[in-house]
């Protein structure tokens, strides 16, 4: 009897202590600890960080951020602040992954070559445990350039009959290995290999390999595929490029591979058309090979299957920069890529025969200013699955901004496979067929979508969103189409976005978050009105786990709590922009619209003007009361799209 009453007693006592100690318990999981700080790799106008935290098992930790010129003295500007993950979960395809629990994010738009400071404030009201403030310097890179002083090696084509520049190569091979007279079986032979520094000049003419010919004159035999294997520095690259007295053309007769660029490191290939190949660089096939520091600028490339490819994790600092990329798609049809299959394009005509203008993996790359039309989908990162461990391969830092796409069968721009600080800036584009930007998924992010333009997306809409994407991060774009994701998806943020509906079959926006932090406010919005266009034009999830439909965005922020500050609008908001037709269901071609005939400014007296609200790094040089929605502020200086010094009304057809 005593010892019942002694063990009772003992769990009085232990079930009272646990009661004293229980706020403290639950105090220490929610104060936050800083952990392990991640500096990404530094792009030319970006900078990506990462914070790994423990604790804040309440989420209500931040991050503020704040930066500045370094050694300039001059006031920290605000940054926007860090966006906390941790805990999403990543399923499709096989993959079984759960972000880590961290904070990242960008500073965005900096100069670049430029030395910057930024300082990162850890703050949480359960308190903080370890280091708080965290200041790291920081530079962004440069622009690759040729050194002085290297060694010049001339091409010529085996046309050319004129006086040539020593020292001179009978074709490409040759000038790279250094070696002349090793047609055929001495093909291999690379007796002077270029060096860090070297610039080898390609003068204007036909460069066409003949496929089925060993000795061929360009030492490419059967495959038709250059092979670089050099590795130049960051201080002298290796160049390849025109030499300026007339177009240098790399056809490649049909080749599946046409540079093969996956053993080089610090490679600038500039000033070059391409024609008549698979693919024309492969930079990178995932766990085997892969380039760093490779910049292909000012190049064109016609008639091609794909532009230029890396899936190697270790891939690094990319620059595709100023390109024009056209396909082999059709050129005045707007097909899906379901067309094939449905029977309503016969195999053997010569569409959907390209696939990427460009995709990459690894870290650091900075695709921008190039035009692309006629692909199935025009940039990507790569698909890759479940990111590497290893910091180094993750797929961070990355890209893409003032690109000008044009007439894709899929979509214009794919962040799938991308970690963390993914940067969609300020594209253009028109006629694509399934849908604008796609995320499925994106293992944390942020994915940041900001300042695009999406025209005419008409069996789809603007995003799409598969795998329970997290940090989807969408402030100022202009959608002329719906916003339905595909699936369910946690962890987002919508800010002063227009999203106009084209009168389709659909709802004009859904809502589909799994958690109640993400956000949706100050968008503006054009309900569909056609005849077969749905009721309820909204649909939200609600924490029960259903599809909920409204008619408004009141009744949709009532129930729901988003869209407090949401409006709706018209067509009537742009100077002069009408809505796209949309082609009835099953109907194929579509239409196709040019960007050059497209307005998207906005009538300063229009509802969207100040409408918006400021957010730090995104909109700070706004005029007016408040920023403007859309991709387009009000008196802005106007965007360039796409590769520069192109006449607009030629970009794609000529």
């Amino acid at each position: 009897m005593f010892r019942i009453f002694d063990k009772m007693k003992n769990i009085i006592v232990g079930f009272s202590i646990l009661l004293v100690l229980l706020p403290q318990l639950l105090q220490a999981q929610n104060r936050v600890q800083g952990q392990n700080f991640i500096v990404e790799p530094p792009t030319l106008q970006n900078l990506g960080f990462e914070w790994y935290i423990a604790g804040d098992d309440n989420r209500n930790a931040t991050i503020q951020v704040e930066y500045r010129i370094e050694g300039t003295g001059n006031a920290w500007k605000k940054g926007m602040p860090l966006l906390r993950l941790g805990g999403e979960h990543i399923e499709r395809a096989g993959i079984d992954y759960t972000v880590p629990h961290m904070f990242a994010g960008s500073i965005l738009d900096v100069n670049p070559d430029t030395k910057y400071e930024a300082r990162f404030t850890l703050e949480d009201p359960d308190g903080v445990d370890g280091e708080a403030v965290k200041v790291v310097s920081v530079s962004t890179r440069a622009e690759p350039v040729a050194a002085r002083g290297g060694r010049v090696r001339h091409v010529y084509s085996q046309y050319y009959t004129g006086v040539k520049e020593e020292p001179n190569y009978p074709g490409l091979v040759s000038a790279y290995g250094g070696s002349v007279n090793t047609k055929g079986d001495w093909n291999v032979v690379t007796e002077d290999m270029v060096q860090p520094g070297d610039i080898i000049k390609i003068h204007g003419g036909l460069y066409q390999g003949v496929l089925l010919n060993y000795p061929d004159w360009h030492n490419i035999p059967f495959d038709g595929t250059y092979f670089f294997t050099a590795k130049g520095t960051a201080e002298r690259p290796i160049v390849i490029e025109a030499a300026g007295d007339g177009e240098v053309i790399f056809d490649g007769a049909g080749a599946a591979i046409l540079f093969n660029v996956m053993a080089t490191e610090h490679h600038i290939f500039q000033g070059l058309t391409f024609k008549n190949a698979g693919r024309v660089f492969d930079a990178g096939r995932k766990r085997l090979a892969g380039a760093s520091d490779l910049t292909i600028r000012n190049c064109r490339f016609e008639n091609v299957g794909e532009g230029v490819v890396t899936e190697f994790a270790g891939s690094k600092n990319f620059l595709i920069q100023d390109n024009v990329l056209l396909g082999r798609d059709d050129r005045y049809r707007l097909y899906g890529w379901n067309a094939h299959r449905e029977g309503l394009i016969p195999y053997g005509t010569h569409l959907l025969d390209s696939y990427y203008g460009i995709k990459v993996y690894g870290s650091g790359h900075v695709i921008a200013h190039n035009s692309i039309a006629f692909f199935h989908d025009a940039i990507g990162v790569s698909t890759y699955g479940t990111p590497e461990k290893e910091q180094e391969l993750k797929a961070v830092s990355i890209d893409i901004y003032n690109n000008d796409l044009h007439l894709l069968v899929d979509d214009f721009i794919e962040a799938d496979g991308s970690v963390h600080n993914v940067r969609v800036m300020r594209n253009r584009g028109v006629n694509a067929a399934e849908n604008g930007i796609s995320a499925q998924p994106v293992f944390g992010g942020p994915a940041y979508y900001i300042r695009n333009i999406l025209y005419n997306v008409p069996q789809g809409g603007a995003l799409k969103i598969h795998g329970g994407v997290p940090g989807l991060t969408a402030y100022h774009n202009t959608f002329i189409s719906e916003s339905n994701a595909g699936s369910k998806y946690p962890n987002s943020n919508y800010r002063n976005n227009l999203i106009l509906g084209t009168d389709g079959p659909v709802n004009v926006a859904a809502f589909p978050f799994t958690t109640a932090y993400s956000v949706a406010d100050y968008n503006g919005y054009r309900p569909n009105r056609g005849p077969e266009s749905p009721e309820n034009q909204f649909s939200w999830l609600a924490p029960d786990g259903k599809v909920v439909g409204f008619k408004t965005l009141k009744s949709l922020n009532e129930a729901s709590g988003l869209e407090a500050h949401g409006i709706t609008v018209d067509y009537d908001i742009f100077e002069n922009l009408q809505k796209p037709v949309v082609p009835a269901v099953g109907s194929i071609p579509g239409p196709v619209y040019h960007a050059v005939d497209l307005n998207f400014k906005l009538d300063p007296r229009g509802k969207a003007v100040d409408a918006g609200v400021i957010i730090p790094n995104v909109n700070d040089g706004f005029s007016g009361k408040a920023p403007d929605l859309g991709a387009l502020e009000v008196g802005s200086p106007a965007v360039i799209y796409g590769a520069r010094g192109l006449d607009p009304a030629h970009e794609f057809y000529r």
